[in-house]
């Protein structure tokens, strides 16, 4: 291979630097041609007339835009995929937000059981995990709930028949998986999730495995494109089975290490 600077790949990138905002898909295009082994003839867009100029001119709706041997190849979905990049689909299923939240509840689990006691596998982690899952779960549902209640309402038995039930589950589901963290309240705190649970739980069941619906999940929130179906089901179980332990722990059936 020549070494000869002729025959360095170069791209011409036109992107928006202005005093107040830089586009991030810029950056990320910049960026992304670099490690291809790009040298980049870094142009930018310094004001916004300059900016609709420029559009009008090539007849593109946004920027940035990439040239690569006089050829446009376009904005930066277009740069991913003429690299041969995966570009995501924002209307695909997709598990990784259940994974992110499972994945993080329970290392924060471990490392509060290690803090705690020295061991970071413990009974306890297991109840921490559930705790903290519920409570992240709930996090989530609340940072839109007007979103979260127009989905749930589309397969909640209960928020079918009574709407203010689906204003009410994330605050629910916060207070048992807060209270069950704290390992307090469980007179509390077990009913609540074994409540919601069971109602989740045969929701899904009927929504998805009887009558055959395919539906969103609104588990993570109302913006989510997770199925409705296993994720859901396994929350309300998990919640059920958290209920009926710390339920029959605090009634001293020794069952707890």
């Amino acid at each position: 291979m020549s070494n000869h600077p002729t025959a360095e790949k170069t791209a011409l990138l036109h992107r928006m630097v202005m005093p107040h905002h830089t586009c991030p898909y810029g950056l990320k295009a910049k960026y992304l041609l670099e490690r291809a082994g790009y040298r980049v003839d870094d142009r930018h867009l310094t004001t916004r007339a300059e900016t609709d100029a420029f559009k009008a001119e090539h007849g593109v709706p946004t920027t940035p835009q990439v040239f690569i041997g006089g050829q446009r190849i376009g904005g930066y979905d277009d740069l991913r995929r003429f690299l041969g990049k995966p570009v995501a689909d924002p209307k695909a299923t997709s598990y990784r937000p259940v994974v992110a939240i499972f994945g993080i509840s329970a290392l924060m689990a471990l490392a509060v059981s290690f803090a705690v006691t020295g061991d970071a596998l413990t009974l306890r982690a297991l109840e921490w995990f559930i705790g903290m899952g519920m409570a992240v779960l709930a996090m989530l549902k609340l940072q839109n709930i007007e979103s979260f209640a127009t989905m749930f309402l589309n397969y909640d038995l209960l928020a079918k028949r009574w709407v203010p039930y689906s204003y009410i589950y994330p605050f629910a589901e916060a207070v048992a998986g807060i209270l069950m963290i704290a390992g307090a309240l469980t007179w509390l705190s077990a009913p609540i999730a074994l409540f919601i649970g069971t109602v989740g739980a045969v929701s899904v069941v009927k929504a998805v495995y009887i009558d055959k619906r395919e539906l969103k999940c609104a588990c993570v929130g109302g913006s989510s494109n997770v199925p409705l179906g296993f994720v859901s089901l396994t929350e309300n179980l998990m919640m059920i089975a958290m209920a009926l332990w710390m339920g029959a722990a605090a009634l001293g059936l020794g069952i707890r290490g």
